[in-house]
This record gives structure tokens, sequence and C-alpha cells, in this order.
């Protein structure tokens, strides 16, 4: 039988009720990552493509990596090339809605299709390892003395962990506007920049900086969760006196005009592609906690978190 002929057939049985959906899972899966390669997008993207070929419901993977203004760019891309491309995934997360939030762009995360949230982290600031500071404490200390003189590293404006460094400035008494926050277009800009010692204080997803941590390059002064992560001795914000607490989240998004039969296709490839031992070991691997949402509840998640992220940047001076 021709290639063609047993496309049609497999759609008639699937329209029939014959087949589970998840049948016409195609063959390529095309991955957009709206980030430079090196950063928790990038990773997140071919953690995931993967588990797609692990989990036997994709033949191959393609990515694409197309950076800057914290995903806009890429989302964008994606939404004018993919209309109706049922084999079309895009990595998005909380990073892309503070993005979207201080960035306003002309095309918005709600032109695309949910399809599942992923994984959750938090974010871990580090030091250089030449850095004079040794601890959070004396960062603060040289943020109130000259707010300017502190050069926060890490991604785009809008990202998780340029709101935790507002949030410490008004924590401290220091006004969050006065920030240095310095915004790379991904993981390994900033990364380069603060093991060359160009900023003062590096934030990002533990995932990211795990290796030069463990290698002594660089040295973690705080995370941003509610207590200490499993297996990491880094303290928490908040048990440093800041009352500072601020999730990251990665999701997909499918791509626009695609039909409620398609999007139910590809959620359950995404969701048995969770499930493979790839995805297990890439959870481990870069200390991600499993967060998986699908449905009407993650289109709800979405909108829940763009609202809190508004009114969390809000309060911290931001917009």
């Amino acid at each position: 039988m021709r290639r063609d002929t047993f496309l049609k057939s497999m759609a008639a049985l699937a329209v029939s009720g014959g087949l589970p959906l998840s049948a016409l899972a195609a063959t390529n899966i095309k991955m957009m990552i709206p980030a430079n390669p090196g950063g928790g997008w990038d990773g997140t993207g071919r953690a995931l493509g993967k588990a797609l070929l692990d989990a036997k419901v994709a033949d191959t993977v393609t990515f694409e990596n197309k950076g800057g203004a914290a995903g806009a760019l890429g989302l964008a891309q994606f939404v004018n090339a993919s209309k109706g491309d049922p084999n079309a995934l895009l990595v998005m997360g909380a990073v892309m809605l503070g993005g979207i939030i201080t960035g306003k762009p002309p095309v918005s995360i709600t032109a695309a299709t949910p399809i599942a949230r992923l994984t959750s982290e938090y974010n871990v600031f580090v030091l250089p390892a030449n850095s004079p500071f040794k601890t959070m404490a004396d960062v603060v200390a040289q943020l109130k003395k000259d707010p300017g003189s502190v050069k926060w590293g890490g991604g785009s404006r809008g990202s998780t962990e340029h709101i935790a460094a507002a949030m410490i400035a008004r924590a401290v008494g220091v006004d969050p506007a006065r920030i240095n926050y310095v915004a790379f277009r991904g993981g390994g800009e900033a990364t380069a920049a603060i093991l060359g010692g160009n900023v003062t204080i590096g934030g990002s997803g533990y995932s990211e900086f795990s290796e030069y941590i463990k290698a002594g390059k660089m040295k973690p002064v705080g995370v941003t969760s509610a207590a200490r992560l499993k297996g990491i001795d880094v303290p928490t914000l908040k048990e440093q006196g800041l009352d500072v607490e601020i999730g990251n989240w990665r999701g997909v998004y499918g791509a626009p005009g695609i039909t409620p039969e398609q999007r139910k296709a590809l959620t359950e490839v995404v969701l048995k592609a969770l499930k493979s031992k790839a995805w297990t070991e890439a959870l481990a691997q870069n200390a991600w906690t499993p967060a998986v949402l699908s449905g009407p509840e993650f289109e709800k998640f979405v909108d829940d978190d763009f609202a809190s992220l508004r009114a969390t940047m809000v309060k911290s001076g931001m917009i």
C-alpha cells in the first residue's frame, strides 16, 4: 500500500473511532526553542526530544533555536510559520509570560495552543569563584550602599531571576528601579558572563549552573524556594532574612489553528514521552521537579500565573 493511501486509511479509522488519536502521531516533531543554546529552554526542549524518540512516539525530532526578547522572537516565528501544523511544538514557560508583561510584544502566547506543563524549578543565585563577595549578605550590603554597582546577570527582562532580583531589592529597602540588571539572550551567554566575572551575581535554574558549582567555578549563595532543595546544600533566601520566593516552570504549546483532535493527539504524544526512561533520567540529572499538567487545567494555570506574575512585578516596582 502506498504511504499516502495508508495515512488516509489511518486518518479515517481515527475519525471513526477505530484507532486512538495517538496513532496519528507525527513521524517528525518540529521543536521551536525560543532561546539561544545552553539555557533552560534549550535543555528542556532537547531532553523532551530525546524522550519522544525513546518513547517511540516520533521517528525524528528537529530543533530550531531563535533567541531574544524573553522568547517573543521565537514565539512570533512559531506562530507565523506553523499555523495548522499538528507536528510543531514550542518550548515556553514563566519567563515568556514575564517577558510578555514587560515587553508587550505584538504576538502573545494566546495565539498558540496550550499542550502541557512539564517541570518546575527554582532559581539559584551564584557568585563567580573569584568574587570578593562570599555570601548573599555581602551582596545585599553592597546593594544598599550603591545599587548600581551590583550587576545582576540572568535571562531576559521579565525572567524569574530578574523578578527575584527586584524582590530582593524591595525586601532590603532599595528601589527596584535602581537595580543594574544585565539581560542575556540565553543561559550560555549568562553563564559565560558569570564565569568571566563580567557580572557581580548571576541567577538561573540550578540545572544550568550545577556543573560549574560542582567544579568550584561558581559559588551558590541562595535559592528562591521555600525550603532547601533536596540534595543541594544551598540556603534559601528566606532563611537569610529575605522574604523572596518565586518558582520557574516550563511547558510546551502547539501551533495556532490545530483542531481539537490534533491537540488531543499531540498532548497524548507529549504525555507518553514524559513516562519514558530518557525523561526520568533528565529530571534526575537536571534537578527538575515533575509538574505535569495538561488540558483545560494547564490553560487555566497559565492564565492564573500570568495574573500572579504581573501582580508580583507591580509590587516589586518593575512595571
